[in-house]
């Protein structure tokens, strides 16, 4: 049976925002997505670490990004709903398979944590940090970014209504202050 989604969905007096990855775990199964793929990421792993644990989300680890956005075809092609998880840099790896969604439309959904912005540490993260929503947007992948817990629960509820009503291509961008400093 699928939970609830949305802002009021959590525990009664917990505000769902304050836990951006239950709710966000909560609206990807309201939205009966069942497919999950991703390159490990410390900016999604309590979210990795939901699905993981669902016995209805089929979860592929990637080794490169692109293969999501194939295994995303084939899920849809096998009448499923499924969600690809990266961080910035893999906008970088997986930009020319993108045109494999926006030509054939079919419904795609990422969420992106970003790198290279807020208190970044790591100077080979701040060139997609830049380029990775322009060069999204080039290639025709719509973005909604989410600078707030509240904003990316909004978010992703809308990019997932978006892409699997009205099959469009959808990527919800993380800001990395959201996500906190990365500590090394």
């Amino acid at each position: 049976m699928d939970r609830q989604a949305g802002a009021d969905s959590g525990p009664p007096g917990m505000d769902a925002a304050a836990d951006w990855p239950l709710a966000v775990y909560r609206i990807l199964r309201a939205e009966q997505v069942r497919q999950v793929s991703y390159v490990p990421d410390a900016g999604h792993a309590r979210l990795i670490s939901l699905l993981r644990q669902d016995p209805e989300m089929a979860c592929h680890v990637l080794t490169t990004e692109e293969e999501g956005v194939a295994i995303a075809a084939g899920a849809w092609l096998g009448g499923q709903r499924s969600v690809v998880l990266m961080q910035s840099s893999g906008v970088g790896n997986c930009i020319n398979m993108l045109s494999l969604a926006t030509v054939g439309r079919f419904p795609l959904l990422m969420l992106v944590t970003m790198r290279g912005e807020w208190a970044e540490f790591n100077p080979w993260q701040v060139p997609m940090g830049r380029a990775g929503e322009p060069a999204l947007a080039a290639i025709g992948i719509r973005t909604l970014r989410a600078e707030t817990p509240a904003d990316l629960v909004a978010s992703v509820a809308a990019a997932a209504r978006l892409a699997f009503a009205a099959d469009q291509q959808m990527a919800v961008i993380i800001a990395q202050r959201l996500l906190g400093e990365k500590q090394w």
